[in-house]
């Protein structure tokens, strides 16, 4: 198949813009990528648009967000009532069901309370049901009193840190939890079953193609239950031709027991597993979140200088997991949101058996860093994964949690690629946006959806757009070990590709979201194309 008469954006300018080129394509890889016209009989003309490597999004909870298009999406309720109303709708007959959840409430936004929701108010809903709703950040649920009851009867609940369990003025559970709690429920007291989990991805699949992501690096596993079934689940997505993407499957650890399990039980490693599933890293969480006050920071926090945060796991603890991550031939991926989680990461990262440079070990978040650990992190190899639409909506709140002096070296995307650490955009969805240009826009802008601050927050640490198309494309597939054959539009690459109604440079950069992909292709083959949709 040749596809001729494109324009080609390529973020290392490989192809000069103001040119047209004819790709050839056969079993699903660029064999030729020819300047000009083919010349050929039959091939498809592509009337002079703009074609650009697929997006790769490095972290993302893919089935997540497939189960909020299918069950109880609370991202629109702003008050009590209108959360209880909802819950009542979307279950028409609660007498009948054994479970009520939902997903994607803020109640610091309701207008008709003035406290944070607790399972004693759940009981409005009813008394007699296990309930579980999540709030929008994923970093915080709460949950019902006769599942409290139960979550006290799981003999591991009380080694879990108390710092994630909130507690009333007398001592007593409120039904509320943070961070690596809410992944402990979420585990230990639910779980989907292979044909759910199967629904769920059928649901979430479409929302990517139309986006242009044409492969995932995604975290799933406390949400189904065990990573086999989640894997097992892919593969039959896989064999029934509706898993149109290359999957990552990482495999979220509760603890070192569970690391062990994993590498004892799992023979596939990183890299590994089928033509469209493949196994991902270990993700470990070390702290926790900003708004929270469980991000582990060097310094106390401004608007909470009682607290400086909490780290999940003693250094020794984390440096013995990432040696036998390392030597089982596994790929880390660590959440480390504050610059103390940072520095923790690092120290087992030196280690000379983590073999960080070889195995490409990530650094999730990294929201707050400091000279010294720039250069550190410049030095050891490791991966930075960013997500800079959270940027859009925290960049008026970052002085409440990092004294003035580190606001420069929060979500410092530029002084990362001056470091020579590598960094990705990644969409962290359902969080933030799937939408990869927002990303884009947010490294580029660092602005709101108002445009707020004027000329953007923090403007040193923007981001070029060549740098943010990178960052989605040619840098994550390093992450793969595919350097050689994904993330670029090239000869002997593999044809995952999107057709965009514009050319990325030739745009204002306030205007980027005006991008819209208008076809995507996989492997050489169209999997979406929005005239069709």
């Amino acid at each position: 198949m040749i596809i001729e008469n494109v324009r080609i954006y390529s973020p290392d300018r490989l192809y000069n813009p103001d040119k047209t080129y004819s790709l050839h394509i056969e079993d699903g890889v660029f064999t030729k990528v020819q300047e000009g016209s083919s010349g050929e009989i039959g091939a498809i003309d592509g009337e002079g648009r703009t074609v650009a490597a697929g997006f790769i999004d490095s972290h993302m909870h893919l089935l997540r967000f497939g189960l909020l298009k299918k069950e109880l999406d609370l991202t629109d309720v702003t008050s009590w009532e209108d959360m209880k109303q909802e819950v009542e709708e979307h279950y028409t007959s609660i007498e009948d069901k054994n479970w009520i959840f939902g997903k994607g409430f803020d109640d610091a936004q309701f207008t008709d309370i003035d406290h944070l929701l607790t399972s004693e108010d759940l009981n409005e809903i009813d008394v007699n049901k296990h309930m579980y709703f999540m709030h929008h950040d994923q970093h915080e649920c709460v949950i019902s009193n006769k599942l409290l009851k139960k979550l006290e009867e799981e003999e591991d609940f009380y080694k879990q840190p108390e710092v994630f369990k909130e507690r009333d003025q007398e001592g007593n559970l409120t039904g509320r939890f943070k961070d690596t709690m809410v992944h402990f429920i979420n585990y230990h007291l639910w779980e989907r079953s292979i044909e759910d989990t199967k629904k769920a991805l059928c649901e979430a699949i479409p929302f990517l193609l139309q986006n242009g992501v044409t492969s995932v690096h995604s975290d799933d596993r406390s949400f189904v239950g065990s990573y086999k079934t989640l894997w097992d689940a892919y593969e039959q997505v896989e064999a029934q031709g509706d898993l149109h993407i290359e999957a990552f499957l990482h495999h979220y650890v509760y603890d070192e027991k569970d690391l062990d399990d994993f590498i004892r039980d799992m023979s596939l490693r990183t890299g590994e597993g089928t033509n469209h599933v493949k196994v991902g890293s270990i993700k470990i969480f070390l702290d926790g979140t900003q708004r929270l006050h469980t991000a582990a920071m060097r310094q106390p926090y401004p608007d909470a200088p009682e607290t400086t945060g909490q780290l999940i796991y003693p250094q020794e603890d984390l440096n013995r997991m990432i040696r036998k991550a390392s030597e089982a031939g596994m790929q880390v991926a660590m959440h480390a949101l504050g610059d103390r989680a940072v520095e923790s990461a690092l120290i087992a990262l030196e280690q000379e058996e983590a073999n960080t440079h070889q195995l490409r070990h990530r650094i999730i978040h990294a929201q707050t860093l400091g000279e010294d650990l720039l250069e550190r992190l410049g030095e050891v190899g490791a991966y930075i994964e960013t997500q800079p639409t959270f940027l859009m909506a925290e960049w008026d709140k970052k002085g409440n949690w990092s004294p003035e002096e580190l606001l420069p070296y929060c979500d410092s995307f530029k002084k990362m690629l001056t470091h020579q650490i590598p960094i990705t955009l990644s969409s962290d969805a359902p969080i933030g946006s799937i939408n990869p240009i927002d990303s884009v826009f947010a490294a580029v802008n660092r602005v709101d959806d108002n445009h707020n601050p004027k000329g953007g927050w923090m403007p040193q640490e923007k981001l070029t757009i060549d740098e943010s198309f990178k960052a989605f494309s040619e840098t994550p597939a390093h992450l793969e070990f595919q350097e050689q054959r994904k993330g670029l539009i090239k000869e002997g690459y593999q044809a995952d590709f999107v057709f965009l109604n514009k050319f990325p440079s030739e745009i204002d950069p306030l205007q980027l979201r005006s991008i819209t992909v208008e076809e995507t292709w996989t492997k050489g083959t169209c999997v979406y194309n929005r005239k069709d949709s």
